[in-house]
């Protein structure tokens, strides 16, 4: 005979199976999801201090970070959730990375706005990881790479569960996660989209990934461990750009204004 313990696990499972479904903004499509979309802001809220915490603690310019947030800002006023509460924050780590949380938290850190030059690069990063969050792939990561066992024992008390992730070994888990490359090509494109809207010109996605890729090619950057860059990126973006906004010649650049508010600021 079963037991009521196999019994009830097999109705979460069921449950998760068949109502783990949402709808990805961006594309428009169905794709599986164990994470309901309401519990996005409390994880991001929950685990965000310990990733900034591991990743060195914010940059003590706040100057820096207002410039940084405001530039973020403009970004998620034109996404496809602009409801969330999206923070943007500078950290302390010396490697070249980005990476997003689920529910609106987006961090860069020094070793990236050091390789920087001008307002629409940051835009293009920032832009590109809040259509992570949008695309909801961070949450999607969260349920593939961490396991439905961690999801699982989430549902009783910490107290009664076994093999419950501590926040720090969890931090570390989120910091880790991978997208796939279709991820990837889906943020490049809707963070083209959200520079245009924001003001910006699009053709710093291009100069950002193309600096990034060389600088990759060179000495591996963390930022692509966990980004891996989708076959010809680099064309995809310039032929997205020229179908999409074929005659634009304007956007915000902002190399002055980068120069000003971030570079001397890290010195």
């Amino acid at each position: 005979m079963i037991s009521n313990r196999i019994l009830i696990s097999l109705g979460l499972l069921y449950g998760l199976v068949f109502t783990g479904c949402a709808t990805n903004p961006i594309t428009g499509e169905s794709e599986l999801m164990l994470i309901a979309e309401d519990q996005d802001i409390a994880i991001g809220r929950q685990y965000a201090p310990e990733v900034a915490r591991q990743m060195g603690g914010k940059i003590e310019q706040q100057e820096l970070q207002n410039y940084i947030n405001n530039v973020g800002q403009r970004i998620a006023a034109v996404c496809q959730k602009p409801r969330w509460q999206y923070q943007y924050v500078a950290l302390n780590d010396k490697t070249a990375n980005a990476f997003a949380l689920p529910g609106g938290y987006v961090f860069i850190t020094k070793g990236m706005l050091e390789k920087l030059s001008s307002e629409a690069q940051l835009a293009a990063i920032l832009s590109h990881e809040t259509a992570h969050i949008v695309a909801r792939h961070s949450s999607a990561q969260m349920s593939r790479q961490i396991g439905m066992e961690i999801l699982l024992s989430a549902v009783t008390s910490e107290s009664t569960s076994q093999g419950v992730l501590t926040a720090a070994n969890l931090g570390r888990q989120i910091i880790g996660l991978g997208y796939s490359r279709e991820q990837e090509s889906q943020a490049d494109m809707a963070g083209i989209e959200y520079m245009v809207k924001a003001g910006y010109n699009p053709y710093g996605m291009l100069e950002t990934m193309q600096l990034l890729l060389e600088e990759n090619a060179v000495r591996p950057i963390e930022f692509f461990s966990t980004h891996p860059s989708p076959e010809n990126r680099i064309a995809k973006i310039l032929e997205y750009i020229q179908q999409q906004y074929p005659n634009i010649s304007s956007g915000k650049i902002g190399a002055e204004d980068y120069h000003k508010y971030v570079l001397t600021k890290l010195n």
